[in-house]
């Protein structure tokens, strides 16, 4: 694997230091998810940066669960994400999860209860927030606070029991109610709940909270360097805590880095979650959606989405990245891969009324002219074709190179056409075009008689394959946030267009997943849920240019 992008120097140079200075004599990393959703873009940032900073000293990285919620995790989400690290092409050291550390986690609380430094309190969640002050205004203690060492162990051990309902009792660590820091005011350990766990079953009834829970399996791990996001520096003094005050043999390192915002994208999960449970999207994998798993169905490669995450890096400051760039990556990636063809996204039917009928004529084509190794292909054609509506005007404004009455264009691949009458329906719409052909002008011949401006892709008729084409635009518009408003508001109702249209016949033996150049249309991939036997539906990925330079 490549090494990260040099912009995350600032977590090099800390690696580095600590080796340099003896803290550390290996690197451990990890990446944590909580298993509540399947992982978007922004955890790919992550990814890349864990397993990469790690592999760049030699080390280890760990695929972790911090599965502390069982009312929100699943084991599908628990699939999804060791498929999607794979797909990225990563290989995790040791998977773990944050559950099977359970029994030491409690005993941790217990010496922390043992220490003087937790206790059981019976405020409820909102009172505890009442209680915790402001950012101006100090907390007040509970008046459980001082309850005795035997009484608040008593207690705890009732809690594990299942002696309490849900909320009515949690354990909090003793720390300052005063602090300047609010993640430092007494936060709650554990709390009861009664659900059954997707690993530990109904063995426990009290979970551990995640700031408890996250430095404890960094700990237990010997996790070198937990790095993470901006919104956790905050919590960094609590995490330094727990590891301190448990008397954790590592001292793992906590340091944050800016996340990834990209431009008309949602990165929250509990949003993404609402798109899908509100059946706004096609589920977690649907192509419009930033999810891993949906960028993958769409066609993005694990090579475009990695050399994305190294080349923005890593930072402290936060910033917006325009997803263009992500784009870019695709194009780059895809441009020496992907073989050409054609599709025809709304047909126009033509007939070349001097051209023999019955007759079809194979012609060649070039797989892909930026990679001539990859050869060429065969393709039909004869007096009947399809070609784009855009493609012809009756009444073009000045410069329109195309098709229009009484002009010649070049047919990709084929012949000169020109366009001599135009059938139209009962509404006035143009359903068909008669064209002549010249037969000296074959591609390939060496014809230099005549030039012509405009050169056309097509699909002969008789052999074309039926398909189903699926244009993206953004599914959310970044607009001013108004009073009142969700960014369900900012659905784009456009952001999915689905035309019928045809393909070349060679296209038939096309399998889900695979990626195509239409000629001037853009990168396609054939969608693996749709696409049946008799349906091939495409994706669109990207189109082919953009305005976007590195």
């Amino acid at each position: 694997m490549e090494s990260t992008n040099n912009s995350s120097n600032f977590i090099k140079h800390i690696v580095t230091e600590d080796l340099k200075s003896g803290r550390n004599d290996e690197v451990v990393t990890r990446f944590p998810p909580e298993p509540n959703g399947y992982l978007h873009i922004g955890h790919a940032k992550s990814i890349v940066l864990n397993f990469e900073l790690a592999d760049e000293y030699k080390g280890k990285t760990n695929l972790r669960f911090d599965d502390t919620n069982p009312l929100k995790e699943d084991q599908e989400f628990v699939d999804s994400i060791k498929e999607d690290v794979t797909w990225l092409g990563y290989d995790w050291d040791g998977l773990f999860y944050a559950s099977n550390y359970f029994d030491e986690m409690y005993e941790r609380a217990v010496l922390l209860i043992k220490k003087g430094l937790a206790y059981v309190d019976d405020l409820t969640a909102e009172q505890i927030r009442e209680y915790r002050g402001t950012l101006t205004e100090p907390g007040k203690e509970s008046p459980n606070r001082n309850r005795s060492v035997e009484e608040n162990l008593d207690l705890f051990e009732r809690m594990k029991n299942g002696e309490f309902g849900n909320g009515e009792k949690v354990l909090r660590a003793k720390i300052d109610m005063e602090s300047p820091n609010l993640n430092m005011r007494d936060p709650v350990l554990y709390r009861i709940s009664h659900t059954t766990h997707h690993n530990t079953g109904d063995k426990w009834c009290i979970y551990p909270m995640y700031d408890f829970a996250h430095p404890l399996g960094d700990a237990i791990e010997g996790v070198t360097h937990s790095i993470c996001t901006l919104e956790f520096e905050d919590h960094r003094p609590l995490y330094n805590w727990v590891v301190e005050h448990c008397e954790m043999e590592a001292t793992p390192k906590q340091i944050e880095f800016a996340r990834l915002n990209l431009t008309n994208t949602i990165m929250s999960k509990r949003n993404l979650k609402q798109l899908v449970d509100e059946n706004v999207v096609d589920g977690w994998d649907d192509p419009r959606m930033p999810t891993i798993s949906g960028l993958r169905r769409r066609g993005f490669t694990p090579e475009s989405i990695r050399n994305f995450c190294r080349e923005i890096g890593v930072a402290r400051s936060y910033s917006t990245v325009d997803v263009q760039m992500l784009e870019h990556f695709v194009r780059e990636d895809l441009k020496l891969k992907a073989p050409r063809t054609m599709g025809i996204i709304k047909p126009l039917k033509v007939v070349i009324t001097n051209y023999p009928e019955g007759q079809v004529e194979m012609l060649d084509a070039e797989i892909n002219p930026e990679n001539p190794e990859m050869g060429t292909r065969q393709i039909p054609f004869s007096r009947e074709i399809y070609i784009e509506q855009e493609d012809f005007m009756e009444d073009p404004p000045k410069k329109y190179f195309r098709l229009f009455p009484g002009n010649e264009v070049r047919l990709k691949h084929a012949y000169f056409i020109k366009c001599e009458e135009m059938i139209k329906d009962e509404n006035g719409n143009v359903v068909e075009l008669r064209c002549t052909y010249d037969p000296e002008t074959k591609s390939g011949t060496g014809f230099t008689g005549r030039k012509v401006k405009g050169t056309l892709h097509w699909v002969e008729a008789t052999n074309a394959v039926p398909a189903e084409f699926r244009l993206y635009n953004p599914l959310i518009l970044d607009e001013d946030k108004e009073e009142g408003k969700t960014f369900l508001d900012h659905v784009n109702p456009n952001s999915l267009e689905i035309l019928k249209g045809f393909v070349e016949p060679n296209m038939t033996e096309a399998k889900a997943n695979d990626k195509f150049q239409f000629f001037r249309h853009g990168y396609f991939n054939v969608d693996p849920k749709h696409t049946t036997a008799d349906q091939l539906v495409f994706n669109l990925i990207v189109s082919l240019k953009s305005s976007f330079k590195l």
